[in-house]
């Protein structure tokens, strides 16, 4: 699943141009599911299982946004679909008032320099509009991986295998869009599905670094899948919280829980969807969310993606 992983996180996409990624997911599964792409651009799959249920059950991931300034300054990136190389660049810190420098800088006050001499040269290159990724490389270090767009490519990479391998029951698989600016992709879609069940799959914020303790830490990288009882925008299913918890113990996997109510993911447009959808959360510990560096332990991988593949099993006997 890390070459998998590897191949998505490289595919620059951003909220509203998601396209490339989602022609990407096509490709590695049009041969094992039905699909179909919604109208704000969410991909759709059905895979049908080894067995049938009365239930419906809908995994589902959210997307990219959120990028706080601070991550952004310095940074190398890449302009519109010709890929134009720029650095992200504000006022210079000796031009700074003693205000502007207690504070973060807002995107009105940055822009990006891709070497041209004036305008009428920048325009030759890009166009209003154009989108822009960050160029970030996808790096292996001690037991550890780095890149962008982990969150929430890491779903994606689990979903893609779930299809291709067959699970054990009737699934619907959905590449929600637009998740971090209103999840605007995943009620749209969870109203389409109506399903009775579904799991979200996100990774979440890890502090488990120095100078930061107790709860304030959320999760730990390397001690496993983060089961949510609640977050800023939903209180998870009491049952499966507790079935995801068991199963666990039962695949003898680590597993955690978050130590602080914080963030949020689709279950909080999915849970309310429709009549109601029963919703629990799966998420993987990151460092370093929605910036050009996310970083998440390469031994959380394997044991989240069994987690979910029996999850969605035992939900869907219930």
């Amino acid at each position: 699943m890390k070459e998998l992983l590897k191949e998505l996180c490289l595919i620059n996409g951003v909220s509203g141009d998601e396209s490339a990624v989602r022609e990407f997911i096509i490709g590695k599964v049009k041969d094992f599911c039905e699909y179909r792409v919604d109208p704000l651009g969410s991909l759709i799959c059905f895979r049908k299982g080894r067995k049938s249920s009365e239930k419906k059950l809908m995994i589902c991931f959210d997307e990219v946004g959120g990028v706080n300034t601070t991550v952004a300054i310095g940074r190398q990136v890449k302009v519109g679909k010709n890929g134009i190389s720029g650095v992200v660049g504000s006022t210079a810190v000796h031009n700074l008032s003693k205000e502007q420098k207690e504070k973060a800088p807002d995107y009105d006050s940055m822009y990006i320099d891709i070497g041209a001499h004036d305008r009428e040269e920048a325009m030759q290159h890009i166009s209003l509009g154009d989108c822009v990724y960050f160029d970030s490389e996808f790096t292996e270090f001690g037991a550890n991986i780095k890149s962008k767009a982990i969150d929430d490519r890491v779903g994606c990479a689990m979903m893609i295998r779930l299809i291709q391998e067959q699970p054990e029951y009737d699934t619907y698989f959905v590449f929600n869009v637009q998740e971090e600016i209103g999840l605007r992709g995943s009620g749209a879609s969870a109203f389409s599905v109506a399903p009775d069940f579904a799991i979200v799959l996100e990774a979440t914020t890890a502090a488990d670094i120095d100078g930061v303790n107790g709860a304030k830490r959320v999760c730990r990288l390397g001690d496993g899948p983060v089961i949510s009882f609640m977050d800023r925008r939903t209180i998870y299913d009491k049952e499966l919280y507790a079935l995801a918890m068991d199963t666990a113990k039962e695949l003898s996997l680590c597993c955690q829980t978050k130590t602080k109510i914080a963030g949020g993911n689709d279950a909080g447009a999915v849970h309310i969807s429709g009549r109601g959808v029963r919703t629990v959360a799966v998420s993987l510990p990151c460092r370093y969310l929605h910036s050009a560096s996310c970083v998440i332990a390469e031994r959380d991988l394997e044991p989240s993606y069994q987690l979910v593949k029996r999850l969605a099993e035992r939900i869907c006997e219930l």
